[in-house]
């Protein structure tokens, strides 16, 4: 009779599972086929593309971090860090150096891993009522963003950094429900988020912040484990503790000590403006940028164009300029660039210092207020429409019809995500406050660039996800309880 029952309850709870494990796996094929046709649609090697590309050839080929000039002469550099090349750098020794197609494959597939851990780690924090909903919601809305499906063929850091996102909270939530440090489970899941955090800051420094934001969340949900009969000893979990921090800390001490040996400075992560030892900044240039620029047209238009490129003085808006004699130097200066080959020279870079110097103290609310939350607001709400085949004024209506209003879908659509995500910070399910916080530090830091892209908040988009998922379930069960009422 007990196993009758017993086998009676089994196949309950199979048959239970079936519609998840259908409807998950559906969410995965539609996921797939739309990074693979915009794989097809949208090829994207090209840019910082090429750069890591150059890098990741230099390891495979001659094993050195270097980038290869025009004549095939390798030079040292340190003016990104080794994570993404080394991911490459893997692809092209697995598939073949230059390879782009493979290691887009390879993207579409960890991002794809990245839906699932993110979809287990709402069901986790939504709690066994509403578990399930929460997983199957998120994982939709995961595999369905075309924002981070974009980035998934595209060979940057993005798709590598959302999966390390993705692997850092599942694995922090999954260490929570088997805290026992005699348990495999535990050591498994303590070094799943040691990597996560390490790999994500050897992607891009402000990778970092997602180490900053979660691993104060982990350390504090062992409390309850510190606790009663069965509590953790305090001696394991400092040793585990230590091992994860040596481990953590160990590829940043070696990339250190390299940029020590080559270039003879302390440099564990990369330079803010991403430039070699030796190689001219132009902190004037950078500060008259951050008193006008406030969307990624000026990024695109101006920034990325100087210097070695053009400077149109017509592309400047009109909140460049504050009178009549600010414009009249900047065509001087614009000029004198073009007479200098198109460079910076200290000279003109000191020019732009005191423009930048007069319209700082002219208005400095516009400056450290007012333009920093617009650059914010711009990386936060415009339509992520970089990748597309889209013109960069796509509000003008009567110039592209069919491109405005596709953009305007795409507004409609982020909204959509970040409203949702508001929502479920509204029902406070478990790691709400560290979700929240990582996405405080990420936008605050943000206001810090000269120069707003979009992709910058993509990162913030896996809690948006997990949070969308955990307020559709809620949702579903509040209609359902109505109905039944």
């Amino acid at each position: 009779m007990d196993e009758r029952k017993e086998s009676q309850l089994s196949g309950a709870a199979g048959r239970s599972q079936l519609p998840w494990r259908l409807g998950g796996a559906l969410a995965l094929v539609c996921g797939a086929v739309l990074r693979l046709w915009m794989m097809r649609a949208i090829p994207q090697v090209e840019g910082d593309t090429l750069l890591y590309g150059n890098l990741a050839k230099s390891l495979v080929l001659h094993g050195q971090f270097a980038i290869a000039d025009g004549s095939g002469v390798l030079h040292e550099t340190l003016l990104r860090l080794p994570g993404y090349p080394l991911f490459l750098a893997a692809c092209f020794r697995l598939f073949g150096v230059g390879n782009y197609n493979a290691v887009i494959l390879v993207q579409i597939a960890m991002e794809l891993a990245g839906c699932l851990l993110l979809a287990g780690f709402a069901g986790r924090i939504a709690g066994e009522r509403m578990g399930r909903a929460a997983a199957q919601a998120t994982l939709w809305l995961a595999a369905l963003c075309p924002f981070t499906a974009s980035y998934s063929v595209a060979p940057l850091t993005e798709t590598a950094t959302l999966f390390a996102i993705a692997l850092a909270l599942w694995s922090m939530s999954k260490f929570h429900t088997r805290p026992s440090l005699f348990s495999g489970p535990a050591w498994a899941s303590a070094l799943a988020f040691t990597f996560a955090v390490s790999f994500a800051a050897m992607l891009r420094p402000d990778g970092a912040l997602v180490g900053v934001a979660l691993v104060p969340a982990l350390l504090l949900g062992l409390r309850p484990a510190l606790k009663g009969n069965n509590r953790i000893p305090v001696r394991r979990l400092v040793r585990m503790g230590a091992l994860c921090a040596v481990l953590a800390v160990l590829p940043f001490a070696v990339w250190a000590a390299r940029n020590w040996r080559v270039f003879h400075i302390f440099e564990p992560l990369a330079p803010r403006y991403a430039n070699d030892p030796g190689e001219p900044v132009y902190p004037g240039w950078q500060r008259w940028m951050k008193t006008w620029c406030l969307d990624f047209v000026s990024t695109y238009d101006i920034y990325w164009n100087v210097p070695d490129g053009p400077f149109d003085v017509s592309a400047l808006p009109a909140r460049a300029f504050d009178t009549p004699e600010q414009r009249a130097e900047t065509q001087a200066l614009a000029a004198a660039y073009d007479d200098n080959g198109q460079d910076l020279s200290p000279a003109i870079d000191a020019g732009f210092a005191r423009l930048a110097e007069e319209r700082v103290k002219a208005d400095p609310l516009r400056f450290y207020v007012g333009l920093p939350l617009g650059r914010m607001a711009d990386m936060w709400f415009r339509p992520r429409v970089e990748n597309l085949n889209i013109d960069l004024d796509w509000w003008v209506y009567a110039h592209h019809n069919d491109e405005t209003i596709f953009s305007w879908s795409y507004v409609t659509l982020n909204a959509l995500y970040v409203l949702l995500g508001v929502a479920g910070l509204c029902l406070r399910p478990k790691y709400w406050k560290w979700m929240l916080l990582y996405m405080v530090l990420r936008s605050a830091l943000l206001t810090t660039l000269e120069a707003p892209e979009a992709r910058y908040t993509l990162e913030c988009f896996p809690m948006l996800f997990v949070l969308g998922g955990v307020a559709i379930a809620w949702a579903m069960k509040w209609t359902k309880e109505q109905r039944s009422a």
